[in-house]
């Protein structure tokens, strides 16, 4: 019985080194390699300082921003620590309430896109339909002192299509929007 105790305690360790230590440390040196700023969370820098991630939304509220879609991860949105979706169905009367509440606070009435009205399902979505940045040109154009074609012309450089021409729908990044604006057209004051 000690044998067989030994021998099994044994291959729990070697696996634990192999598969616990060994592997993903091979795996994790490889994509500091090859992929050193996907392996880093994908940070954007600006003045030496990370200001956000390429995959990770975050909250914009001033006029002269485009704004996000709502996030329902963590009590402010936006927590990477309480991501998740709310698991509401479209039933739910707090889904419903949530959305009235959204339409209100965007102070649109009809054609809204779904997107500016609903969580993604991780609540971290940087993204947004072109749809859904075209109905801020207005206000973003007036805020920044351009015009609406300029603004609009922006959107289009940062449309991203579909992934490998068919997966997923068309998709503007909402921080790398909004640091080309801060960037190429800063607030006047």
């Amino acid at each position: 019985m000690w044998r067989q105790l030994l021998t099994g305690l044994r291959m729990t360790a070697v696996l634990t080194v192999l598969t616990g230590l060994l592997y993903p440390g091979l795996v994790t040196g490889i994509c500091q390699f090859l992929f050193p700023s996907q392996a880093n969370g994908s940070l954007i820098e600006r003045d030496g300082k990370a200001v956000g991630s390429v995959f990770i939304g975050q909250r914009f509220t001033a006029a002269q921003y485009f704004h996000p879609r709502p996030s329902a991860a963590g009590s402010e949105g936006y927590d990477a620590s309480a991501s998740g979706a709310s698991n509401l169905g479209p039933t739910s009367q707090k889904l419903i309430d949530r959305i009235q509440n959204a339409r209100i606070s965007s102070r649109l009435e009809s054609g809204i896109p779904a997107d500016l009205l609903t969580s993604s399902g991780s609540g971290l979505d940087p993204h947004i339909s072109p749809a859904s940045a075209h109905l801020q040109v207005a206000r973003v154009a007036e805020a920044r002192g351009i015009s609406d074609t300029t603004v609009a012309e922006l959107i289009g450089r940062f449309t991203e299509g579909r992934d490998l021409g068919f997966l997923g729908e068309s998709r503007v990044n909402v921080l790398l929007l909004n640091l080309a604006l801060d960037e190429q057209y800063p607030v006047r004051k």
